[in-house]
């Protein structure tokens, strides 16, 4: 383990770019080796090239539901991360479809979030996640001026409070590149570095985010309600 790290992480990286050759991809190659060679180990899925299926069928819904093996899968490396770093392009102020089919999919509850007992799900949920903290890294071809000033940075909100804080992730660091379609090689990889950087600062060693329902963890999709035998 590289000096100064005084821990090892569980930390997941998930990237959602359909191009190989994009920024986004390099930033999540960077960032996934940087995080290795920090001494953690490293979960990593580029959606695209999983051919990741987003859509959230009717069936899945319910929490004490099977759900299929590989949803089982990303939902007990969900429940493992003590970080999370997702690499996105903005388009059209959201995340790319198949991320936020991810998120439906494996942010379930019971294992992401769950109500108090009696709570039908219109009062305040209690996030479940154990992750210390979490990164997502955005590109952009909007100016940061224009961006605030006609479109509110919906993705700051989207990630910060309707998915993290909701689900009890209590560190949250955001970082957008931009201009992409005029930068230059130096400035892209300034924003790399910047990347790996953010990525180290953001998983310093430390205590792990502590939850109400820490003892959930040791097998998440048994005590969401998941039947044994559907494993």
């Amino acid at each position: 383990m590289t000096e100064g790290v005084g821990r090892k992480m569980n930390v997941l990286i998930i990237l959602a770019h359909p191009d190989r050759g994009s920024l986004n991809h390099a930033i999540a190659g960077a960032v996934r080796d940087d995080m290795r060679a920090e001494g953690h180990d490293v979960v990593f899925h580029d959606l695209y090239a999983e051919r990741f299926d987003p859509l959230l069928v009717a069936d899945e819904i319910p929490e004490d539901t099977d759900i299929p093996p590989l949803i089982q899968s990303h939902c007990r490396e969900l429940c493992s991360a003590d970080g999370i770093v997702i690499v996105h392009p903005n388009w059209w102020g959201q995340p790319p479809a198949i991320l936020k089919g991810w998120i439906d999919r494996v942010f379930r509850p019971g294992l992401a979030y769950r109500f108090q007992e009696g709570d039908s799900g219109e009062g305040v949920p209690i996030g479940l996640l154990r992750a210390k903290a979490a990164v997502v890294l955005n590109t952009s071809n909007t100016e940061k001026a224009r961006e605030n000033a006609v479109f509110g940075d919906p993705l700051e909100a989207i990630w910060r409070n309707c998915i993290f804080e909701l689900c009890g992730i209590r560190s949250f660091h955001r970082r957008t590149f931009r201009v992409v379609v005029t930068s230059t090689k130096e400035q892209r990889a300034g924003w790399i570095e910047d990347a790996k950087l953010l990525c180290r600062s953001a998983f310093e060693p430390g205590t792990r985010n502590q939850t109400p329902e820490d003892a959930h963890h040791a097998d998440p999709l048994r005590d969401a309600g998941q039947r044994e035998g559907g494993l």
